[in-house]
Parts: C-alpha cells; structure tokens; sequence
C-alpha cells in the first residue's frame, strides 16, 4: 500500500496502492478519458507511473470504472487487474461504494441539512444538466443529501453524499436551491477559479476490494489552494 505519495515526475498523488486496485488524487487540471484539447488522460500518466515502479515491459493495464468532471478534484480509483475491473464495475453500478465530496458555495442553503431529489436532463449539445419536473424526455431521478460543515467571510462548504451519479448532478443540484459552486461559470458562478477549477473536490471514497473483499476507505487531501486548506485545517482543529 502506498499512502500519500506525490510521484512529481508524472503529475499524480498515489492514496491507496495494492495489487489489483491503485487510488489517486485527480487534480482539476487532469482528464479521465480524452477529448479534443489533445491533452494526456490520466489513465495514461498511471501507466507510465506503474511501468516505472514495477519495471513492466510491454503494455500496462489500467482501467476506468469511475469518472470525474475535469475541473473537479479528489479521490478516484482504478483498476490494475481485469478481474479488478469488471468487480468494481458492478459495485458502482449497483450503488456499493461510497462517495462524499466538498462543495466550497457562495450562498448558504435555507438548511443546514438537506435532502435533494429531483429529475434532471442533460443537453448534450450544452453539455449541462437542467433539473425538469418530471422524468419525461430521457430525465434521470437524481439524489444526494448535503450538510454544512464550516463558513468564511464569504464561502460555504458542504459535505455532499451522493445516492445517484448522474451527470453534473451536485453541480446542478446545488445551483438549483441557490447554491452555486465556487468558480463554476456553467452553474452561474460570479466568477471564474484562475486555474479553471471548480470548488469540488470528491472527499471520500469507499469501496470493496475485489479480491480479499476487504473495505477500503481513502480520504483525498484538498487542492493547495488557500480557501481549500483554510476549510480543511480549521476542520482539522474541531
């Protein structure tokens, strides 16, 4: 097992590190799978990463069974064994694992607590979800709940625990009772994050493991970003 370990030459924070599984700690900046911009997918930054520290001739296999939007951050897990993939593909399909994540918001929700469910439709064309009111249309039932955690002078953070993954779900979620995520223009944010981040960041994550069926459990330390780390130190200090 590795245990927070900056690999600097190839960009990634190992978590958790065994046969079969291997965590890392997305940044912003990273991208899951490739899109237009060109620019090399995670998965492929791991590789190079596995193939170095095991000397592996050949081709090394990692494989997805969980994303990420890429301005968010946190804990994602791949799979380093066929047999990994598929048994984690199964746990994520049928809701085993478990997922919190930190929101940083520029407004306070009515409740400290909630539970949100609503119907939500992606516009594939915008890329953005947009919550319906009913399921017509190809609309997904979408459900988390959220608590307040901490407040600065201007921002919120909340803990977010996700029930369904759904696209952009905290994201619009959140926006649509008036709680937009720092830095996210597509939300409605005031104003974009320098870097191109967004305020979240995927906390916690809790899953199986597939061969010894053991529970694994991986906290991701936050960005290094001043906001970011006030919340988590003052948190730290409770």
């Amino acid at each position: 097992m590795v245990e927070n370990t900056h690999i600097e030459e190839y960009g990634i924070e190992v978590l958790h590190e065994d046969n079969h599984t291997i965590v890392v700690n997305k940044k912003a900046s990273d991208i899951v799978q490739g899109d237009k911009t060109g620019d090399e997918p995670l998965p492929e930054k791991i590789k190079q990463y596995l193939k170095q520290k095991y000397n592996k001739p050949g081709n090394v296999f990692c494989g997805v069974v969980h994303r990420l939007d890429r301005p968010t951050s946190g804990a994602l897990v791949f799979a380093k064994t066929t047999k990994a993939v598929s048994r984690l593909n199964t746990q994520f399909r049928d809701k085993e694992t478990g997922k919190t994540y930190w929101a940083v918001v520029e407004s306070m929700p009515e409740s400290n607590t909630g539970h949100l469910e609503n119907f939500l439709r992606k516009n594939e064309k915008q890329n953005k979800s947009y919550v319906t009111q009913d399921d017509s249309k190809g609309a997904k039932n979408a459900i988390l709940d959220y608590k307040w955690l901490l407040s600065s002078d201007k921002y919120h953070l909340l803990e977010i625990s996700l029930e369904t993954g759904r696209h952009h779900q905290i994201r619009c979620q959140l926006a649509n009772i008036g709680c937009i995520i720092k830095g996210d223009l597509k939300y409605g944010a005031k104003r974009s994050n320098k870097d191109g981040s967004i305020h979240l960041h995927a906390r916690e994550l809790e899953f199986t493991h597939p061969t010894t069926k053991e529970r694994v459990h991986v906290i991701a330390p936050v960005p290094n970003e001043p906001l970011w780390k006030f919340f988590e130190d003052t948190l730290a200090k409770v």
